[in-house]
């Protein structure tokens, strides 16, 4: 395992640097047209000395030939013992064994001949090994009519192997016959210069493929270093030090980059600075005025309880006057409990008050708080509760009235049919969601649910006196308590909202123990449950 710890830590850098794939893109690049290049040379090279050493060898092949045939062709000789004399010298005389040419020589007689007049002994070079002449070698030179043959061989000694050239020519000796004159040169040499000639390059090219890394280092570097200087701007920016800016100097295309990119922040700080303000004034309205409405709206509110209270006494047409006062007036101060509520959380002001909550019972209560309305719409609830007891830390009475707000909507966009209460718990998280199958929303409906004030259907009558502010206090709620407000919707297939909070203050969870849209309950509430 620890084996691929450094193959993912290297490519976790080539995927988060852009320098790293840079230098390692022109590494390999580079590299390959080395390879390339390398092999090319090595080849031209090795093919040059090849080609030079055997014109060099065919020449001094040829001089010997002519020689040794012209010895031969003058001698005036006519007994053995002096022909044999004769055909000794000539190897000696041919051969060379300096440190930059090594020649052997071998006066073979060619097999096959009717009837020689005498037959004498071949002449060989003490250190030769006549296995390097193979026979069909012979048989091409003797039929070669005075023209030279060769044929690459390997030349084994003490040493080793060696590289080597075998060139052969046919010898017409008076009273003896046709012979074979074979001249063997030892190429170490020059496979010893191809060698260091190869060594060179890919020395050469390792070092080149260093100092191209390095230089292309460098460069990136200066390259990249004003961009990784932008996006640590960005970043502090993002985090809210709207004064930072880019450093721009000269006038390539990085200041130019340098200098847009703080014409934009200055752009951004205007407008946010511009938004701020609107928003800091629109928060102090309405905390202003929700706050400046509650003596009159107390002094209203005293008012119409006493007419309401004595509408038996008044006209049938006051009457009904009297109960759209109440109404109105109790919807008037339910909008301004909420702006209270909102301009609090606007200003940071409000704090939880955490405590040991049974989950079930607050379910309980504000389900016992929504049950009126349900019965007037002629809904039925389902839930599904877990098979124990589920505890967390939490400001009771918010998450009472987040539901209740919840269930609210339910019924009212329920169309009548059964909502279910789905619970669940996990060891981190507990998660409560209320799913309705009544008319839905639609993409853009979902994108805008939790605006202040908004409502999917603001033609629509609804019975509970809405004010479109209640899922917005709903997700500051959750968010208040570190959890998710979610939903889910479809159109004309229903909508599930679904609340997950931590058990205990502080936790930190990844998801949710229910899913979105959980199944159908199946499961009837109990008829104990809203008296527990």
């Amino acid at each position: 395992m620890k084996t691929l710890g450094f193959p993912k830590s290297l490519i976790g850098i080539l995927r988060r640097s852009i320098q790293a794939r840079a230098v390692a893109s022109t590494v390999v690049l580079s590299g390959i047209a080395l390879t390339a290049l390398g092999g090319f040379l090595s080849y031209s090279i090795g093919n040059g000395l090849f080609n030079t050493r055997l014109n060099q060898v065919l020449n001094e092949s040829q001089r010997s030939v002519v020689q040794v045939q012209n010895t031969f062709s003058a001698a005036n000789v006519t007994d053995e013992v002096a022909l044999q004399t004769l055909m000794n010298s000539v190897v000696p005389s041919l051969e060379s064994n300096t440190s930059n040419q090594d020649r052997k020589v071998a006066l073979l007689r060619t097999p096959g001949q009717q009837d020689p007049s005498l037959v004498l002994q071949s002449p060989i070079s003490s250190a030769l090994d006549t296995s390097v002449i193979a026979p069909e070698f012979r048989t091409k030179v003797a039929a070669a009519s005075s023209r030279l043959q060769y044929q690459s061989v390997t030349i084994k000694d003490s040493f080793g192997n060696h590289p080597g050239l075998v060139v052969g020519a046919p010898i017409q000796i008076p009273l003896a016959g046709a012979y074979e004159l074979y001249l063997v040169f030892n190429l170490q040499s020059e496979q010893d210069t191809l060698d260091f000639v190869q060594r060179t390059l890919v020395v050469g090219g390792l070092f080149s493929i260093l100092m191209i890394g390095l230089v292309s280092f460098f460069v990136t570097n200066w390259l990249v270093r004003p961009i990784l200087v932008a996006s640590e701007v960005a970043e502090r920016i993002a985090d809210g030090d709207l004064e930072q800016r880019v450093p721009a100097k000269g006038e390539d295309v990085i200041a130019t980059l340098g200098r847009s990119f703080n014409r934009m922040a200055d752009s951004l700080l205007k407008q946010i600075t511009k938004v701020t303000s609107v928003s800091q004034m629109q928060q102090r309205f309405v905390s202003d005025v929700s706050h400046e409405l509650r003596t009159p709206m107390t002094t209203i509110r005293i008012s119409g309880d006493l007419i309401f209270r004595n509408r038996d006494k008044l006209a049938p047409s006051l009457k009904k006057d009297a109960e759209t006062l109440n109404d109105q007036i109790i919807r008037f101060e339910a909008l301004l409990g909420d702006l209270l509520e909102l301009s609090r959380f606007d200003a940071g002001g409000v704090r939880a008050n955490m405590e040991l909550q049974d989950i079930q019972y607050v379910i309980g209560s504000a389900i016992a708080s929504i049950e009126p309305l349900a019965r007037s719409k002629g809904t039925k609830i389902n839930i599904s509760l877990p098979n124990q007891l589920v505890e967390a830390e939490i400001d009771g009475r918010r998450i009472e009235r987040l539901l209740r707000n919840l269930l609210a909507n339910a019924v009212e966009h329920g169309e009548g049919k059964p909502i279910d209460v789905h619970v669940a718990a996990d060891e981190r998280a507990f998660a409560i969601s209320v799913t309705d199958y009544g008319i839905g929303m639609s993409r853009e409906q979902l994108d805008r649910v939790f605006d202040r004030f908004w409502r999917a259907d603001p033609a629509r009558q609804r019975t509970s006196g809405g004010t479109g502010l209640g899922l917005a206090i709903s997700q500051e709620d959750a968010n208040l308590h570190n959890g998710w407000l979610q939903v889910w919707a479809s159109p004309g297939k229903g909508a599930c909202f679904r609340l997950t909070l931590p058990l205990q203050k502080g936790t930190v969870f990844a998801h949710s123990p229910l899913p979105m849209p959980p199944a159908k309950a199946l499961w009837d509430i109990p008829e104990d449950f809203y008296n527990d």
